[in-house]
């Protein structure tokens, strides 16, 4: 079977409903919209989720509709395991961790987690500590320094 002999299935492909051609073709006069009324006109009808003037679901239940705020500070998450991967008294910066590849923005504030284990001292510079990151860089007598 060539791809020019392709043919769709019998039946599969209808043509289009052409409204306001006349009586004869079935769909004359009112065009399938019934008679008056806000529906039957140009550009009638109500907008999404409007339910006649009662009071919409989404309006209803304020739990479900959430909102986004805006001014949230979105951080860059690095957890201590991940900082095996410099030499011993090796000073951490954002941009250091972003050549890396350990955070993905170079904009972003860096907060330091404490999830892993760190067995080498090192200077860490973010803008954020967990208490047990901060814990388990100065057990192993590394420095935290806030940015």
């Amino acid at each position: 079977m060539m791809q020019h002999e392709l043919r769709p299935p019998a039946g599969a492909r209808r043509k289009r409903k052409r409204v306001g051609r006349g009586d004869g073709s079935g769909h004359g006069s009112y065009s399938g919209r019934g008679c008056k009324g806000q529906k039957s006109r140009s550009g009638g009808g109500v907008r999404l989720g409007f339910e006649g003037g009662q009071l919409p679901l989404i309006k209803r239940l304020p739990r479900k509709r959430g909102f986004t705020n805006i001014f949230k500070t979105e951080y860059e998450i690095v957890n201590v395991g991940q900082l095996k991967t410099f030499p011993p008294n090796a000073e951490v910066t954002p941009q250091v961790l972003f050549n890396a590849g350990l955070v993905k923005h170079k904009g972003r504030p860096v907060k330091v987690l404490g999830e892993g284990v760190i067995d080498r001292p090192l200077v860490v510079r973010a803008s954020k500590f967990s208490a047990s990151a901060e814990r388990k860089i100065l057990a192993v007598g590394g420095k935290v320094e806030s940015v």
